[in-house]
């Protein structure tokens, strides 16, 4: 009788493993799938990935920096800074970029902001009016960020530039 008990118990412990393999197995497969799938019409979508990066290291002093609006910035959620005068940082479609400035207005002179940027993917321009100027001046605007073959993004920015 002994012997009995524990062969039921070994075939029961036994069939829930397997239930238990066999229930796994289908999701992570079609989980990947999904994963997949979205990451294709991403891709064939047409769209500009404007993604989030910390504040850039290679600027050390003057800069200006922007993210989509007040909260992220806030929250330092930037997608976008510059060392006020020759290099901009981004990161685009996965990528993180330093491009070069083509023009830059005076900020403390204009009450709009105006920057022009290119590379070999990438034709962006910064365009915004002053809110606030105390040590900082803060901005608000947009950036339009096109590629060759003629896809256009155009976000909010929020930020500032200062010294």
């Amino acid at each position: 009788m002994k012997y009995l008990i524990i062969f039921f118990f070994a075939i029961l412990l036994v069939s829930c493993k397997k239930e238990q393999q066999t229930v796994q197995n289908p999701t992570s497969a079609d989980s990947v799938k999904v994963i997949q799938d979205s990451v294709a019409i991403d891709t064939s979508s047409g769209k500009i990935s404007v993604e989030e990066f910390p504040f850039p290291k290679e600027i050390k002093e003057c800069s200006c920096y922007f993210a989509k609006n007040k909260a992220d910035f806030e929250n330092e959620k930037y997608i976008y800074a510059d060392d006020a005068g020759k290099m901009a940082y981004m990161k685009l479609d996965g990528k993180r970029l330093a491009m070069n400035l083509i023009s830059s207005s005076d900020m403390e002179v204009d009450e709009e902001l105006s920057k022009e940027i290119e590379s070999d993917n990438y034709k962006i321009s910064v365009k915004g009016k002053k809110i606030k100027g105390e040590e900082a001046l803060l901005f608000q605007g947009t950036i339009t960020i096109e590629k060759p073959d003629g896809t256009v993004e155009t976000l909010p920015i929020y930020g500032e530039c200062g010294c």
